[in-house]
């Protein structure tokens, strides 16, 4: 659900786009007799101060609003063109309708703006069919945006939020003295790191300062805080390990990720890429002396310290992953060597990250292309029913499938009942208050803009059916100042948002009426059936011997990131409050941990040969097998399921590629019982030693997914009946 706006930051959003319009509106009206000029003066503006959603501060949305300015003198072109006949805009709506809603997959501040763009081109392409005045049109339109950009960096600015990558640095001078910390068998500040880790999620994240674009910029500073957030996590548990910190190989690399940490932090502050660390090598030689250990008979650590040691191993894969996304994303030089799969986007030029952000997307499965064929079909119909029914100010039947369209059929009834209520309402007052002024325009020139500023301000705050109430007023007492107007104008008005109101209510029931609610329990679903066989890829080739390179993840990784988009907009959908919570995010989190083990265990973490017992290996392609038959039962189960939506997920959602190898814990069990067994054969040898320490590296990687798919179980409650008990006691 939607939040309510600040009170303050609303009322000075009013200010600044009020101010805009008056000084469009009244000088090319009153001054230059142009009222051409003046209208688009005044709905550029709107467009992009009201109907937009650009995020961040003054200096921020301004600069989004000269960047689109371009693109806004070409849709207001092509619909001057198209008006020519319906037909010929009914086609170019549902074509850009369709490329200005699916720009969402770039980021919040294009997804903001393509509300208002679509003004740009529905506002034109109603007749009259009047080519020689495009000038008058363009003149218009770029001096709202240019005014209205202006006012966003002078006048009661929106103030700066404090950017992702200071939040970065933050979070890795907490990871440096905790890491620092544990060396010296101290115990570290883990509220100084639960508070790091909370900065970097997604949710924390202001929209502005995302880093939601498919450049390589943005892709490595996601990539950087997932590392970042999964390195505090880890330090974190080994804080409740800082006994076996008296371990010296283990205090050695935790010095090595103190040091790697604090040069990420410099290079964040600085916005210099750091030099390429030393990690690599360090978890190599790390590697090694474990081995060697294994092997010396008269010098085998305690199985608490073995596995403290593979959580240290972990803590400096995600230090090694969060200093080279850091790199990339300042532009230092070559990527990383290893795991290539893992910076995939290092070497990709601009228009090939681009366009694979654009094909992932261009699916049915996709939630932003299902929201982009809903918004242009919805657009093109409405905009072919105002062309057959002649209808006046057509206009208005668009932008109330455009102002009034939802994710959900739900969602859009209750928007379409208010707007209706609110429309009646203001279409009343607008009659009164035409029939009262008459054809006085001095008048409606002194009344438009304290109702301006008070219908946007008091729109967003009191929601839609005030805003739909008080734009009516509006744009009625605006275009009373350019044409006669009689109390039928409120009339149309009334008549153009019941028939756009209808058109998008339908529009809601025939495409996709429940939202993300389906959508996500299949992408979920397909995520678990990637996800199983690489679980058994990747213990092969690991226990195999080896061969180039790890197993692929690209189909595991697309799947992921559907499921992520289709949870971040279910989220945003209203719930039944009366439903269980179903933990989504923990099936969004089991396929970030595959991918994490698939990067890195067949990395460094291949036991020497010889090391790993017949009987080991059997039963480390077993219980992978096993994991992998789970995934295709509740993948399965799911895709079954037809009973009723669940309720939200207890978790935000967290974006961004994934980062690290697993850390360590205890090994829970099963929900059917079964602990992970792998720890227990290496402990079986305490007499002799492990004698392949990767084993227990590969053992918390299972158990770590069992813990997952513990909680992703729920999902479905065919799988755990009402009234099981390790059900309720799992969802701790």
């Amino acid at each position: 659900m939607t939040a309510r706006p600040d009170r303050r930051q609303t009322a000075r959003r009013a200010v600044r786009v009020t101010v805009a319009v008056s000084a469009g509106f009244y000088p090319c009206l009153y001054g230059l007799d142009q009222p051409v000029t003046a209208m688009y003066a005044l709905f550029g503006a709107i467009a992009l101060g009201v109907l937009s959603q650009i995020p961040g501060s003054g200096r921020q949305r301004a600069a989004v609003i000269l960047r689109i300015l371009p693109l806004a003198w070409v849709l207001t072109t092509a619909g001057t063109l198209l008006a020519v006949s319906t037909a010929a805009a009914v086609s170019g709506m549902l074509v850009i309708g369709f490329v200005l809603a699916f720009t969402a997959v770039a980021g919040p501040a294009a997804g903001g703006a393509s509300t208002g763009l679509q003004l740009f081109y529905i506002l034109p392409c109603f007749p009259p069919f009047a080519p020689g005045t495009l000038g008058q049109r363009l003149a218009g339109l770029t001096l709202g945006a240019l005014l209205l950009a202006l006012a966003e960096v002078v006048l009661l600015p929106a103030p700066a939020a404090e950017s992702v990558r200071s939040r970065l640095a933050t979070a890795a001078s907490a990871a440096s003295a905790a890491a620092a910390d544990l060396a010296q068998a101290v115990h570290a500040d883990v509220e100084r790191l639960r508070a790091a880790s909370d900065r970097l999620a997604p949710a924390a994240v202001p929209p502005a300062e995302r880093p939601a674009g498919p450049g390589r910029r943005d892709r490595g500073t996601a990539h950087a805080a997932e590392a970042a957030r999964m390195l505090l996590v880890q330090l974190e548990r080994l804080a409740g390990h800082a006994a076996a910190a008296l371990d010296p190989l283990s205090a050695g690399m935790l010095d090595r990720i103190a040091a790697t940490a604090a040069a990420t932090a410099r290079a964040l502050r600085t916005g210099e890429a750091p030099p390429p660390g030393r990690i690599p090598e360090a978890i190599t030689a790390y590697q090694a002396e474990r081995a060697r250990q294994a092997e010396d008979l008269t010098r085998t650590p305690q199985l608490a310290v073995w596995r403290f040691r593979s959580a240290v191993l972990a803590a400096a894969e995600s230090a090694y992953a969060m200093e080279s996304a850091v790199r990339i994303s300042l532009g230092g030089g070559q990527p990383p060597p290893v795991p290539k799969d893992l910076f995939w986007y290092a070497t990709g030029p601009a228009p090939v990250l681009w366009w694979r952000r654009v094909a992932a997307h261009l699916t049915p499965r996709s939630v932003r292309f299902q929201n982009a064929v809903r918004v242009a079909f919805g657009l093109a119909a409405a905009r072919a029913v105002a062309g057959s029914l002649d209808l006046a100010h057509g206009f208005w039947v668009l932008l109330a499938v455009l102002s009034l369209g939802r994710t959900t059929a739900l969602q859009t009834w209750g928007a379409v009942r208010q707007a209706l209520i609110g429309t009646l309402a203001g279409a009343v007052a607008a009659g009164v208050l035409l029939l009262a002024l008459g054809d006085r325009v001095e008048a409606y020139a002194v009344v438009m803009a304290p109702v301006m500023l008070v219908a946007f301000f008091v729109g967003p705050m009191l929601g839609i059916a005030w805003a739909q109430g008080l734009f009516t007023l509006v744009v009625s007492t605006a275009f009373a100042q350019v044409v006669p107007a009689s109390w039928r104008l409120a009339q149309v008005r009334v008549v153009d948002v019941l028939t756009g109101s209808a058109v998008g209510l339908l529009f809601g029931l025939i495409a996709w009426p429940t939202g993300a609610r389906r959508e996500l329990r299949r992408s979920v679903a397909r995520l678990l059936d990637a996800a199983g066989p690489l679980i058994t890829r990747t213990a092969d080739a690991l226990l195999a011997p080896p061969p180039a390179g790890g197993p692929h993840t690209r189909e595991v990784l697309s799947a992921l990131r559907l499921t992520e988009s289709s949870f971040a907009q279910y989220q945003s959908e209203p719930q039944d409050p009366a439903a269980a919570p179903r933990d989504w995010y923990a099936a969004l989190r089991f396929g970030r941990h595959v991918l994490v083990g698939a990067h890195w265990l067949p990395q460094y973490d291949r036991p020497p040969a010889g090391s790993v017992s017949a009987r080991q290996a059997g039963v480390a392609v077993e219980e992978a097998g096993l994991l992998a038959a789970r995934c295709r039962r509740l993948g399965g189960a799911l895709r079954a399921y037809r009973g009723r939506d669940v309720g939200p997920g207890r978790f935000t959602a967290d974006g961004g590629p994934p980062t690290a190898s697993p850390g360590g814990g205890a090994p829970p069990p099963s929900p059917d019982g079964v602990r992970t067994r792998l720890p227990e054969l290496v402990e079986e040898r305490a007499g002799t030693g492990p004698a392949a320490p990767p084993l227990l590296d590969l053992g918390q990687w299972y158990a770590m997914l069992a813990d997952d798919l513990d909680l992703a179980d729920r999902l479905d409650p065919a799988l755990h009946p009402a009234g099981r008990p390790d059900g309720a006691a799992r969802a701790g």
